[in-house]
């Protein structure tokens, strides 16, 4: 038995892991005894088994997931939403509107959401036999108004989260801007201008050095730079 990595590692597709008595999870494959990734990731072992994360992919929606996305069609019943995945999303009336404005709504559902608008929803269903079930109703859910967007590699999500929220609640009391972060990729911005886009760049960052040690405080050390450099531009 033996081992051809480190926890952490980037490893690339056909690369040897492991050869001997060891199981393979996703991102991995087991061909003769023999480990080898999948996919470009970062190779980690539980036990025996070692699979890796890939450093790029899809999103595939999960039930519980926060996601933000685009209004692409408005059907009898409600609306289908683009969630950045394989799979369109539907938002139906029931679970966008309130009892009394459901009644309403089949008169003219484009009074609360029209093609080409953003919401906030979360997934409440979904697996590979239909397309995921999404709602508006809860908080911090509904229509984006104002503010930026823009798009990172899904699987990042997760670092510009950090622990317990830790990464993205540095940037917002840092910044002092509103920020919220789709599992699927999207990040929606609203605040002074000039400290959104310190956070924009702030976030690309994290997308680049997620697979890196101690990109917190790098992170912070950024920010607090380009804020004194705003700063004294203004002064």
């Amino acid at each position: 038995m033996s081992l051809h990595f480190e926890q952490q590692d980037i490893v690339v597709p056909g690369q040897l892991l492991a050869e001997g008595d060891y199981r393979h999870g996703d991102g991995a494959f087991k061909e003769h005894e023999k480990v080898f990734a999948a996919v470009i990731g970062l190779v980690k072992m539980k036990g025996k088994t070692i699979y890796v994360v890939p450093l790029q992919g899809q999103y595939i929606p999960k039930a519980r997931d926060i996601v933000i996305g685009k209004i692409i069609e408005i059907t009898l019943n409600g609306w289908l939403v683009d969630i950045q995945s394989p799979y369109p999303a539907m938002l139906p009336v029931m679970h966008a509107l309130s009892r009394r404005d459901a009644t309403r709504a089949k008169e003219n559902l484009r009074r609360w959401y029209d093609i080409g608008e953003t919401v906030v929803a979360e997934i409440i269903a979904a697996d590979r036999t239909r397309d995921p079930l999404i709602t508006t109703r809860g908080r911090g859910l509904g229509k984006i108004r104002g503010g930026v967007l823009m798009k990172i590699t899904p699987t990042r999500v997760p670092r510009l989260i950090g622990r317990k929220g830790s990464m993205i609640n540095m940037l917002k009391s840092e910044l002092q801007t509103d920020i919220v972060v789709g599992q699927n990729g999207v990040v929606w911005l609203k605040g002074n201008p000039d400290r959104v886009a310190i956070a924009m760049d702030a976030i690309r960052q994290i997308e680049r050095e997620a697979h890196t040690g101690g990109l917190t405080d790098r992170i912070r050390e950024t920010i607090s730079e380009k804020l004194s450099e705003s700063k004294g531009e203004k002064e």
